[in-house]
Parts: structure tokens; sequence; C-alpha cells
């Protein structure tokens, strides 16, 4: 059995200079830092660049004026405590405020400062909730990482969803098999427990997220054989990361690797415009390039994914960039009406975000300014 060590401040990684502590100690301040053993051992120290010293090590450059805590307005999504219900068949419960480490891109960081409120530990409301909207089918368990909880307490929250007949599919989103393999080699308990709700006729599925392949250790690949033969299904996310995956050849080879072991890749995201998400972001054009070339590297079963960004106004999927212009459509809407809704827009290579792309007076939820007029839609075709 594997002790893997929890690290809660810069100055407990050895591997950094003091220099380097003292840097970035005004950073962590500002934004949480959480880090273990077994994920900080991946680094490759001698390299700057090293993707997973990226993922987990803070950056000066995160202090920059950038983006707002809650980029995608989540906080309107809340219909009880602890309980968003933004699409009608999908509802989420957030259960718990602590990960494994914390991805410095996370557009969820609000929710590991002090003043959070949004994640609960009493969950009874959120449940009751789903009980009573026979709608919803889907309900993602997410936070925070819902499996750095004890088997015990996920089991509280599984029990009662499965008894749901109108639940079809339980989804845990976790970057467990990434950040921390050993919580699912180890603990003897957690897969019989996912087995017994994972059924024949409703699965549960894990949303793992893999950002680059060096993730794809031999602990990981074993963790989720074990869900596998649990019967849980696995699929992956991630958003486009400046510096970390915003390559064709490093991106084609974390798709492959993630076919080869069986994980479907799901989604590709559009980094959301979040509070100290600067040294992370890519343009849309960026983005969609990238995207694009990976996929020409690998085959059909690792290219399934979409290309999307999680808009307050709904999931919206890239579908093409021209010499001229931008194609997007609602993959999901918030608003039944804007379901499949597509559109065009002017190119415009300085755009990061939905926002950028549509007029003063006409944006479907305003978010932040850019510093640079907002190029001018064509609208629905």
């Amino acid at each position: 059995m594997a002790r893997v060590k929890y690290i809660r401040n810069i100055d407990q990684v050895e591997q950094l200079s003091d220099n380097a502590r003292r840097e970035l100690a005004p950073v962590c301040e500002r934004y949480k830092f959480r880090a273990n053993d077994y994920y900080l051992n991946l680094i490759n120290w001698d390299d700057p660049d090293d993707p997973i010293r990226k993922i987990v090590i803070p950056q000066v450059s995160e202090l920059q004026e950038f983006g707002v805590l809650d980029a995608s307005d989540e906080e309107a999504n809340y219909v009880v405590p602890g309980c968003q219900h933004k699409y009608a068949s999908t509802a989420l419960l957030l259960c718990n405020e602590v990960c494994a480490a914390y991805c410095r891109f996370c557009f969820r960081k609000r929710l590991f400062m002090d003043e959070n409120e949004e994640v609960v530990n009493d969950v009874s409301a959120g449940l009751e909730y789903i009980r009573e909207h026979k709608e919803v089918t889907n309900v993602l368990l997410t936070g925070g990482d819902p499996l750095l909880m004890s088997t015990r307490r996920l089991e509280k929250i599984l029990r009662p969803l499965r008894k749901m007949d109108h639940v079809g599919i339980i989804r845990i989103g976790s970057k467990m098999p990434a950040f921390n393999p050993y919580r699912i080699i180890d603990d003897p308990d957690l897969t019989p427990m996912l087995s017994r709700y994972s059924t024949r006729h409703k699965r549960i599925y894990i949303m793992a997220h893999f950002n680059v392949a060096e993730e794809l250790t031999d602990e990981a690949a074993l963790a989720l054989d074990l869900l596998r033969k649990a019967g849980v299904l696995t699929v992956n996310q991630t958003p486009i990361l400046k510096g970390i995956n915003d390559d064709p050849d490093r991106l084609a080879e974390l798709m492959r690797k993630l076919s080869f072991i069986g994980v479907c890749p799901y989604y590709f995201f559009q980094g959301r415009p979040t509070e100290g998400n600067i040294p992370y972001e890519t343009t849309l054009v960026r983005s969609y390039q990238v995207f694009e070339e990976a996929k020409k590297k690998v085959s059909g079963l690792a290219k399934r994914a979409r290309l999307v960004m999680s808009h307050a106004t709904g999931k919206i999927e890239i579908v093409a960039v021209t010499n001229q212009h931008i194609y997007m459509r609602y993959h999901r809407a918030k608003n039944p009406e804007d379901e499949e809704k597509f559109m065009v827009f002017y190119r415009d290579d300085d755009a990061f975000w939905l926002d950028d792309l549509v007029p003063t007076g006409e944006s479907p939820h305003p978010v932040r300014e850019f510093g640079h007029q907002p190029t001018r839609a064509l609208g629905p075709e």
C-alpha cells in the first residue's frame, strides 16, 4: 500500500529554490496551493517547461489582472444549496471543496477560498430536489473532487440517487486517477461499492481529467482498469492549455494513449476567462487549430471528442474556423430556445471567449472586457 503525502504549503516543495518559493508566496496567498508527493515526483525538475510542473506549480503571472472568479456565472444555476440545475436533464451536486491537488487553471478556484459557501457537506436538499424533478436523468457529482471523500460518505450519496428511477447516469468528476491513483488502487472498499451502483442498465461514469500523456502512468492505468472491471465507464475531458498541451503532437499523444487504454476522449474545453488563469489561456482560433491538427494524427476512436466552451448561456461547440469566419452551435443550451442554434461570427484571432465575438449590447452574457473591440456577429444562419 502506497502512502501519498499531501502538501499544502509551497515552502514544502523541496525541489524549488528558496528564491522561487519567496516569489510564489503571494500567488499562493491569493490562490490556494495543494499537491502531493506522487504527482510532484512525475515532474522533470530540470525542465522549466515540464507540463506537469505547470499544472500544479504556481506562476507569478497568475496575479495579472484577468477575468472573474465565476466566469460562467454558475451562481445563477443554484436551485438549492450545493445543487446546480442548468440543463433540463442534468443536475450537479457540489459535494466536496477539496481536490488531491489544485490545478492552477481551475475554473472553480473560488471554491477553495475561505469565503466559499457554494459547497455543502450535507447534500440532502440537492438529493430531494433531484428526487422531485423527474426530468433529471443525469447527475454529476463534482466540487472539488468527490473521490477524495471517504468511500462511506460517497456511498451515502450514490445509494439514494440509484433508488431514483428517473436518474439513469451518475457521473463523478475526478482528477484522482491522475493526481493520486492509489486512492483507487489501495482502497479495497471503493470499487466493490461502485460496482453495486453501476448496473447493467444504469452506469456510473468517471469524468477523468488527464491533461497530458505524462499523467497516464502505470499506476493510473491500473486504477482505470480497476474501475473498468467494477463496471464503471471512464471518459476524459481537458481544457486546451497554453504551454501545457496546446501543441498538436502533445494533444495527439494524449488522445492516442487514452484510446489505447480504453478511455474515450469526451470534451476538449476552451479555457474559461477565470481570474488568475491568464498564463494558461489560448485564443479560440489557436484552440481550434491545435485540436484539428491533433485529430489528423489519431484514429477515429481517439478523436470522438468535441471542442466546446462552457459559457453562461450553454455549452457551445466550436464547429469550424475559416479565413473569415468562426462557426459555432449550442451543444447544450440553458434557454431551450437556443438548443442547436447555429452562429457565425467574423474571425478574430485575438478572441478568447464568445463575448469577444459579439457586439456590445448583443452579448448573450457579458463576462469581462479584454481591452479590444469585439467583432461584429453575422447572427444565426
